[in-house]
Formats: C-alpha cells, structure tokens, sequence
C-alpha cells in the first residue's frame, strides 16, 4: 500500500461569533505574491483569483490582526501600491516556519507508519 498523510494548518481568531480563519496556506501565498509584486491585483493574477476575493480575504487579515498586515497606497508619480507592513511580515515569518514544522510533522508520522 503507498500510504501518504495530508492534513492543512491555519491560524483563527476567535469572537462572540465563532472562529474566523486568519491566515493559512492560501493567504500566506496571496501575501507572498503582494510582497513580490506589489499590488493586490498582480497577486490576484498570479493565483488565478479574482480582485474582489483577494481584496475580501486582504480585508479579513487587517480587521482581525492588532494592526493592518497590508496597506495600500493610492496615486503619486508612478500610480499607488500595496506593501506589506512589519506586522504583516512577522505573520508571514511566524506562519511559514509553523507550516514548515506542519510539514516536517507530517513527514515524521508517515515515517512511522508500519511498513
């Protein structure tokens, strides 16, 4: 049998409400594409994603974090852009080394799987 482990890990944030995702694997790849290209519509681009559903999921980011994760700038000589801030850096650092050691986990519990 070629057994394998799969599982996803993502941060929430609880409320009054329920629990609302933070930030997983899909919007640590949005960040990632707004750092390199800065602009949200380039990131939404490259992921196949529409404008709207990355702007709402940049949105949901800012609201739930202490302070904006991205921030967008508008006009100036050469047009606006969109940076990703010191707090939005910590989580994409913080988030990529969790999902690293997810990964390495998954890896490790597949390892010891009886053959």
């Amino acid at each position: 049998m070629n057994l394998r482990i799969n599982g996803r890990i993502w941060l929430e944030t609880a409320s009054t409400d329920g629990t609302e995702r933070f930030m997983g694997i899909g919007r640590l790849e949005l960040l990632g594409h707004i750092q390199r290209t800065g602009s949200i519509n380039q990131a939404a681009k490259a992921m196949n994603m529409s404008y709207k559903r990355a702007w709402e999921l940049v949105h949901s980011m800012n609201t739930q974090a202490d302070s904006p994760l991205v921030t967008t700038q508008t006009g100036g000589e050469k047009g606006g852009g969109t940076i990703i801030t010191a707090e939005g850096e910590k989580y994409l650092s913080h988030y990529r080394a969790l999902h690293e050691r997810f990964e390495k986990f998954l890896a490790d519990e597949l390892a010891n799987l009886p053959a």
